[in-house]
């Protein structure tokens, strides 16, 4: 496995910051940009995956990054609720709704994958290395 040194190199990050992406391509070619409050709280929560994972693994240490991490994973959960609303809404056709949300429901997959994997490390963070 390849040295992670910068939460950019993370596989989860950049599949959140894919899904924040297709989030909003969505709302510009929607109706869904008018409906403010809607918009306003799923740009929100997937922008809250992709910054989460990223504050976490500034923390330089695994506990609090699991915590961050558990935040991202909730947000993710919240943006594929936020999703149905999109949908039942009529922002988004069937097809769409079914890539973002397969997108969604694989990233909390392998955030949850991460999130055991940290738990199980000897590795306990940078911040404790003496």
């Amino acid at each position: 496995m390849a040295t992670v040194t910068k939460f950019e190199d993370l596989e989860i990050w950049k599949l959140s910051r894919i899904l924040c992406n297709d989030i909003n391509t969505l709302a510009n070619n929607s109706e869904l940009r008018k409906d403010y409050k809607l918009y306003s709280q799923i740009d929100g929560s997937s922008g809250s995956v992709m910054d989460n994972i990223a504050e976490g693994f500034e923390r330089n240490g695994n506990k609090e990054f699991i915590q961050f991490l558990s935040i991202a994973k909730a947000s993710c959960g919240e943006t594929r609720s936020q999703l149905y609303r999109v949908l039942d809404r009529n922002y988004v056709n069937e097809n769409e709704f079914i890539k973002l949300k397969e997108q969604a429901l694989v990233l909390s997959k392998m955030i949850g994958g991460f999130i055991n994997y940290l738990k199980k490390s000897d590795f306990k963070g940078s911040k404790y290395k003496s």
